[in-house]
This record gives structure tokens, C-alpha cells and sequence, in this order.
């Protein structure tokens, strides 16, 4: 199904944020940069909280009154809260008090019967994962690692310090947006064909319930939406005065910041985004590797990703109120050294936000990202590899900014699709020919 976001304005903000032409000017100190890092995360978090409040009421409406126009608020409500969340994930792997906490938040790919019903094509059970059935909306008792576990009362205790990665199983994902994304759309049914999750307000209507346990569905999307604006609210805090992750950052020298920053950039460009969250789903053209796989709005998440990289190298923030938060960048520290260098990163931000802009626009008139990674789609797959190549040359560029600012090399985090692809596709091969895997 295209999805039509009035929320969301790529080429608009495509135009206000083309980097200007490089020309040397005296550096700025070091703290300086660090500190306006800070700013943009607490900025950027502070809106994540925000957007999450707002979705927050907006389920509390769905509840209160279950309609399908009140399911499609609760739903624009989501949408609209990763705009600023997709933009803070240039803060990962950079900075460790973020990349011990993003999975509560974000983890993905989860299987969802952990959670609720699921199709029968999803099947019953996983060798990898007890609980991949459990359905815990539906069962008030689980059995994990051989111990029964009363799950009558569904709370953000039992999501969070029970259920979540339960079993030291990744895909035991309860909480965080992809938790609250498939309560609110259900399972994407459709493969790489048009269509995402289906799921009727009904399902939360206690007087007039389709797929039975609707109290304890309700139970389950308001606590994991709590849980959700509490989480938020942390990570904000941290990047706040005082709050540790600013402290770590602007007191743990200049030379360790601007490495968590370099850090950051490269690793979500490239293994991240252009690997795990790109380059894997097209080599296997698996609707499973999509990021937003349940709304179908995976567009929208890689456009902000990219968009956040280059807020972070430039130094400046656009808010959801529209201000700008913005000063010193690490970009001014590398035109100092490299007119030349710096230049060069910022045409190649440019060219990744104009290659991802196509491909937002192509999911917006023609067909969803899941469709474009499809087998046989020539078309959809070219956008798809034009926005990976366009990272894999920022990555480049992004190399070549480390060295021009003397700090010591950085391993970027890596991505089998990118470093073995041989290995992904014997995986992918002897996975197939195991049996069908799970649908979203």
C-alpha cells in the first residue's frame, strides 16, 4: 500500500539542509563542536519524547473509544514520532551509554508471536526460540527455560524485565516502537506484493472484540507505549545538563569526542544502514529484513537515518517545532585542515539525501520499499542500490575525514551483506531450503 505522509516533507527538507560550498576558515576549539553534539541529542531526544507523548494520547483516545479513525490517529501518531527518533541514531555505536540502552527502544527484527496472534503460515515453534509462539496477550502463564511464568498481569515490569530478549533470544523483542508498530498495524501479510498490516480497531474493542483477549491487548499497547515515553525521557536526560552521556562527551577529552562523533557517522552509514538495514533485505529480497515492516513506512526511517548523519557532520538540527539548533561542527574542524576533504563529505551527503529522496518519493507514488526489494523488480531494486552506493561513498568520505582530523583509525561497524556476501547468500540458500520462514 503507498502510504501518504503529510507529516513528512523529504524534498522540502532536502532543500534547506544542501550543504553550502566549502571555504577554509579558522577552526573552531574542539568543546565547542562537542558541546553543540550534545545539544542536537538532547534536542533530538527531547522531540523523540515529545512525538512518543503525543502517540501516547493518541492510543489512549484508540482505547478509550476503539474506531478505525481513532486506529488511524494512533497510527499517523507513530509515524510521526520516528521522525526525530530515526534522526539520533547517528548516536550509536559512538557512545556506549546509547548503544546499551537503543535496544529497548528499537530492536528489531522481533517475532511477533511472542507477543500476539500471528497468521498460521508463521507456524508454532523455532528451534532458535522458545517462545516464538508464546503469545503472550493470549496466555496468562508462559513457561520460559523450564520455569512457569505468571504473566496474568501484563505491566512495563513484565515487558521489560521479563519478556524483553527473554531467553537471551534477540527476536524476543517486546518492547519499544516495533512492539507498539505491530500492535498498531498487525502483521504485514502481503511479501514483497502491495499492502501492509491490516489489523481492525475491533481488535481493542472490548464490547465488540475480533480475535479474542482484546483487554489484554489494550493492556499490552498501553504499557509498552508508557514504557516507551519512559525510556525516552531517560536518553533524554542523559544528553541534559549534568546528564551522563553529555558528561562523558564534553569531560572525556577531545580527541575521545571526536571519535565517539567520527564513530557514529561511519558505523550507521555503513554497516548499519547501508548493510543491515539496505543491502541484506535486496540481496535475499526478504520482506523480513525491513525495518518498518508492519506500517510499510521503512522509507521514511532510512530517509531520517541519512538525515541525521549529515545534522550531526554539519552541526545543525532542525526541531519538530521547526528551530533551529545549530553551532561549531566537526565539518568547520575538517575544512580547517582539508577544504578539500571536507568539500568532498559533504557532496557525498548530498548525493546520499538526493538517492534517498528518490526512493521516498518512489514509495510515496509507485510502491513501498518492501515491493522495491522484491525479486525481479529491476526498477525498485536500482533506487534501493543507488541510496546504498551513495552511503558506501559517504562511508569513503567519512574515512578520509578521520584521517584529516588525525585521530587514530576507526573500525566502522561491519555488515556480513556488505564484507561476506558469499556467506549471506549459502545462509540464505540452505535457510530456504529448510522450509519457508515466518512472514511479517
Amino acid at each position: 500500500m503507498i502510504r501518504r505522509l503529510s507529516t513528512v516533507v523529504p524534498v522540502a527538507t532536502l532543500a534547506i539542509c544542501l550543504a553550502a560550498p566549502a571555504i577554509a576558515e579558522p577552526a573552531p576549539a574542539p568543546n565547542e563542536v562537542l558541546k553543540v553534539y550534545a545539544d542536537i541529542a538532547q534536542a533530538a531526544y527531547t522531540d523523540s519524547l515529545d512525538t512518543a507523548r503525543t502517540l501516547k494520547l493518541a492510543i489512549d483516545a484508540l482505547l478509550a473509544r476503539p474506531t478505525e479513525d481513532n486506529l488511524r490517529a494512533a497510527r499517523a501518531a507513530w509515524i510521526a514520532a520516528r521522525i526525530p527518533y530515526m534522526q539520533t541514531e547517528a548516536y550509536r555505536f559512538g557512545n556506549a551509554i546509547v548503544d546499551d540502552w537503543e535496544g529497548k527502544v528499537n530492536a528489531w527484527p522481533l517475532d511477533e508471536g511472542l507477543i500476539d496472534y500471528v497468521a498460521s503460515a508463521y507456524g508454532t515453534e523455532s528451534p532458535e526460540n522458545e517462545l516464538y509462539a508464546a503469545n503472550v496477550i493470549a496466555n496468562a502463564k508462559l513457561t520460559i527455560g523450564g520455569k512457569t511464568l505468571e504473566a496474568s498481569k501484563i505491566s512495563k515490569e513484565l515487558l521489560a524485565d521479563t519478556l524483553q530478549e527473554a531467553g537471551g533470544v534477540e527476536a524476543n523483542v517486546a518492547t519499544g516502537y516495533h512492539a507498539v508498530e505491530f500492535l498498531l498495524w498487525g502483521q504485514d501479510l502481503n511479501g514483497t506484493g502491495p499492502g501492509n498490516g491490516a489489523r481492525r480497531a475491533s481488535d481493542f474493542d472490548i464490547a465488540k472484540c475480533t480475535n479474542g483477549n482484546c483487554v489484554r491487548r489494550a493492556e499490552y499497547l498501553r504499557a509498552v507505549t508508557e514504557l516507551l515515553v519512559d525510556d525516552l525521557a531517560w536518553m533524554a536526560g542523559q544528553w541534559g545538563r549534568g546528564g551522563e552521556a553529555r558528561r562523558t562527551i564534553e569531560q572525556g577529552g577531545d580527541e575521545a569526542g571526536l571519535t565517539a562523533i567520527m564513530t557514529g557517522l561511519g558505523s550507521l552509514s555503513y554497516g548499519e544502514l547501508a548493510g543491515e538495514r539496505m543491502k541484506l533485505g535486496l540481496m535475499i529480497h526478504d520482506p523480513e529484513e525491513e525495518h518498518d515492516c508492519f506500517s510499510d513506512t521503512t522509507h521514511a526511517s532510512h530517509f531520517f537515518d541519512a538525515l541525521g548523519v549529515r545534522n550531526v557532520y554539519l552541526g545543525a538540527y532542525r526541531r519538530i517545532d521547526r528551530s533551529l539548533v545549530s553551532g561549531p561542527s566537526i565539518s568547520e574542524l575538517v575544512r580547517a585542515k582539508s577544504p578539500e576533504i571536507d568539500e568532498e563529505l559533504r557532496a557525498k551527503l548530498d548525493a546520499t539525501m538526493e538517492a534517498m529522496n528518490a526512493l521516498y518519493l518512489r514509495a510515496l507514488t509507485t510502491e513501498s520499499y518492501d515491493q522495491m526489494i522484491g525479486e525481479g523488480n529491476e526498477a525498485g531494486n536500482e533506487v534501493v542500490e543507488r541510496a546504498i552506493s551513495a552511503l558506501l561513498g559517504q562511508t569513503k568520505a567519512i574515512e578520509r575525514a578521520v584521517a584529516t582530523l588525525d585521530l587514530k583509525a576507526i573500525a566502522f561497524e561491519g555488515s556480513d551483506s556488505l564484507d561476506s556476501p558469499e556467506k549471506v547468500q549459502a545462509e540464505n540458500k540452505a535457510t530456504s531450503d529448510g522450509g519457508a520462514g515466518n512472514p511479517n
